[in-house]
């Protein structure tokens, strides 16, 4: 078995992972990075079309404004400009009549600038728009008191639909607007998902400064925005990144961290952030999981996973003026025009369908005719084009379900001296977005750094 040695040992090269690698080496530590899979980037990586030779992401992944953890990352990585922001939060929607409708914000303070930009939305009656003005005293609570703290007065059983249809918010303005942002950020149906987590990210989107909603889209395959710059920047300062390398965290007799078994590797270490899925925390142990950590295996045991279906549809001309449209009533939720966002590096539409139950279990050629219906539906340009491939891409346990009574998330520290936890499934407060992980991720370098 070959031998190294590592400050710090991180499991997983997904944002968690990486963004805590990172942060680590930055502050001079010596890190190794062990990755179970073939390729970097966990659910947020990107693959080659053996087909058309194009990069394909293996969903679509969004950013915003407020994500500021995650833009600190980008910085500290000199990748920031690959993920450009808009100036303000501008989204345009399309229904299966082919009406479309964009929603721009005006540069006001907030919370005004997303009252400003309803106000002016033609997809919605004056009365409708009227009754986002309700939601006006919670953004303004949001801050003066943070959205963390406001959401977590919300009552642990109200569900998205439930707290949005008792805050007065018309059946229309939910149906454009609240559900498609619940769905987009939560990954689950409104009528299903808590509405904590989606008071946080509605306090985040419309917080303190009116570019916290706009969206940025990486104008590089996901990979290329943060996995391949971080196995770079750790390399460049002494660290590894060891790919096809299932770990087992080891303990000594102390029940402290010994080493990490990673194939056929031994990594002599202390500290070991864990940053798996809460589906693979039970298999990062040799054998069972140590007793300390029963409670914190348990409840990932326990936690139901919701899917996201993608599909991407290559047509043999363009079909879209925007670089990406919400889609309403239909099973899809959105679809990006990727030759838009990346370029002339590629040419398909990404169509993405967000807690997706219903369809996940279909087979390839049903979920292809769906997509490509809605896209005709909506996109009127698209009848006119003939479909030459799809590829069709599933994440069963994309992210973690959010349904009231939910087990609880574990924190960052552990029972266990020298062991810690990332991921999006830890209690950070957020659902399980970019920014979650990449907060996890920090949060735990900085935990290492505070026991070092």
């Amino acid at each position: 078995m070959d031998e190294l040695s590592a400050d710090v040992v991180v499991i997983g090269a997904g944002f968690a992972g990486l963004s805590a690698a990172v942060h680590l080496a930055g502050a001079g530590r010596r890190v190794v990075v062990v990755e179970e899979a073939p390729r970097l980037g966990g659910r947020a990586t990107a693959f080659v079309d053996r087909e058309t030779g194009e990069r394909v992401d293996n969903g679509q992944h969004v950013l915003f404004g407020c994500y500021r953890e995650t833009y600190a990352f980008l910085d500290r990585l000199g990748t920031r400009a690959l993920a450009p922001l808009q100036q303000s939060l501008s989204v345009t929607m399309a229904d299966a009549t082919g009406r479309r409708s964009t929603l721009t914000c005006p540069a006001w303070p907030p919370p005004w600038h997303l009252i400003g930009g309803l106000m002016r939305w033609n997809a919605l009656s004056l009365g409708d728009r009227l009754t986002s003005v309700r939601l006006g005293p919670l953004l303004r609570d949001v801050r003066r008191r943070g959205a963390a703290s406001v959401a977590s007065e919300v009552p642990p059983r109200d569900t998205v639909s439930s707290w949005l249809a008792a805050r007065g918010q018309s059946p229309r303005l939910r149906e454009w607007l609240w559900n498609p942002l619940a769905v987009a950020a939560l990954n689950q149906d409104p009528a299903v998902a808590a509405a904590a987590p989606f008071v946080r990210v509605l306090g985040e989107l419309f917080g303190p400064g009116h570019e916290d909603a706009a969206i940025g889209l990486a104008s590089v395959p996901v990979d290329e925005l943060y996995a391949l710059p971080s196995q770079q920047y750790l390399e460049a300062r002494g660290g590894r990144v060891l790919t096809k390398a299932p770990a087992r965290v080891q303990l000594d007799a102390r029940g402290r961290v010994s080493h990490v078994e990673a194939g056929s590797t031994r990594i002599a270490t202390t500290a070991v952030v864990a940053s798996v899925p809460w589906y693979a925390f039970a298999r990062i142990w040799p054998g069972d999981v140590p007793a300390a950590l029963l409670a914190v295996a348990t409840n990932a045991a326990l936690m139901e996973s919701s899917p996201i279906v993608t599909v991407n549809l290559w047509f043999d001309g363009p079909v879209m003026r925007e670089r990406f449209v919400g889609l309403i009533g239909g099973p899809m939720h959105w679809v990006f025009d990727k030759s838009a966002i990346f370029g002339a590096a590629a040419g398909h539409l990404s169509i993405v369908s967000s807690g997706a139950h219903a369809i996940a279990r279909l087979d390839n050629a049903e979920l292809t005719r769906l997509a490509t219906q809605q896209i005709v539906q909506a996109l009127p340009e698209a009848a006119t084009r003939r479909l030459v491939r799809s590829v069709v891409v599933r994440e069963q346990r994309s992210t973690f379900s959010l349904e009231p009574g939910a087990p609880p998330r574990p924190a960052t520290r552990t029972s266990i001296p020298g062991l810690y936890l990332a991921g999006d499934w830890t209690d950070t407060g957020l659902p399980a977005t970019i920014e979650g992980a990449v907060m996890s991720g920090h949060r735990a370098a900085q935990a290492v750094l505070a026991g070092a």
